[in-house]
């Protein structure tokens, strides 16, 4: 067979390409560019109709909070500018409850130890869970237990650490307290059952109880320090004072404005431990506004009077807070 007689070789065409291949034209690409907005919206609803699932787990802590908190405040606020009687019917009165508290010597006496007793609470509190957080800090096992033991005073309920100190404050020779200084010579002391020692009593309470408190707060305070600082101010040849002031101590300026603001809201509503241990005595010197407060509203029935007074010390606690809060601001700006 000749050379032209060869038979031609066929060419065949390329195979067409089967939809979803990669063309732009595609229908299954076209078809996946129409839903994907639709997924995405989707998604979206998704994600937006989940907003009330926190809520949902906050409902009943609201709940409770709202009927048992913030609506017994509601009532004080209206009950302060009220003369409140029970079944008789309340009368409006205006500022005349204000008036008569704050005109009272014995709110101006309660406000006076109420301040005393916050100013030693707070500080010593504070000093004392700071000398705590010191010695207990580290990681050890035995340092873990330590850690544990001094925290129990603020587990313990307030009514048996009151009974607690009573005890240890017995007024007489044969008392545990008494005993303890009589060994260096100190003649006894009446301790709650003397007006001079009893508001320094009550202050000596509240700090055995919540310098644990504020002990746990320092050292999660002294985990944020950065180690480096400690290790170049021992090279530098720092010693351990110079580390504590220079080092530790500002480290911690935003422990300490948390603490003052929670020890001096805890000093100012200071009432179940003057409430067991002297009920305001003797003669008046332990007396603060908070039992104050329980004795007009419900000793002496005057609702009205005993809420302008409770209203009047919401307000002081709001303020010293507002006021730390905004100097701890402008430090940091």
């Amino acid at each position: 067979m000749s050379v032209s007689e060869a038979p031609a070789a066929t060419v065949e065409p390329p195979p067409a390409e089967q939809p979803g291949r990669g063309q732009w034209w595609s229908p299954v690409r076209r078809t996946g560019n129409r839903r994907a907005p639709g997924r995405a919206a989707g998604q979206r609803s998704r994600q937006g109709g989940k907003w009330w699932v926190p809520w949902l787990f906050l409902a009943p802590a609201l709940i409770l909070f709202t009927y048992f908190k913030f609506i017994p405040m509601g009532r004080a606020l209206v009950m302060s500018a009220q003369d409140v009687r029970p079944y008789l019917g309340n009368t409006w009165v205006g500022t005349a409850n204000y008036s008569e508290i704050l005109g009272s010597e014995s709110f101006r006496s309660a406000l006076k130890n109420t301040v005393v007793l916050a100013i030693g609470q707070t500080f010593g509190s504070m000093l004392l869970g700071f000398c705590l957080a010191l010695l207990v800090e580290g990681q050890t096992r035995k340092l873990s237990f330590i850690r544990s033991a001094a925290f129990l005073p603020v587990v313990v309920p307030m009514a048996v650490v009151a009974e607690l100190w009573r005890i240890m404050y017995h007024p007489t020779s044969d008392g545990l307290l008494n005993q303890v200084i009589g060994l260096v010579g100190l003649g006894p002391s009446g301790f709650i059952n003397d007006p001079d020692t009893s508001l320094a009593s009550i202050a000596v309470t509240g700090i055995w109880r919540g310098a644990p408190y504020d002990m746990m707060i320092f050292l999660a305070g002294l985990a944020g320090i950065d180690r480096g600082l400690y290790e170049a101010a021992t090279v530098d040849g720092a010693s351990t004072r110079q580390r504590i002031l220079h080092v530790t101590l500002p480290g911690l300026r935003p422990v300490f404005a948390i603490l003052f603001v929670l020890a001096a809201v805890r000093g100012f509503r200071s009432f179940t431990e003057v409430f067991l241990l002297t009920n305001g005595g003797p003669n008046g010197s332990t007396e603060v506004v908070m039992t104050l407060i329980y004795k007009l509203g419900l000793e002496q029935n005057r609702l009205g009077v005993g809420s302008a007074g409770a209203v009047l010390l919401f307000l002081a606690t709001l303020v010293l807070t507002v006021c730390v809060q905004l100097l701890r601001r402008r430090r940091t700006a």
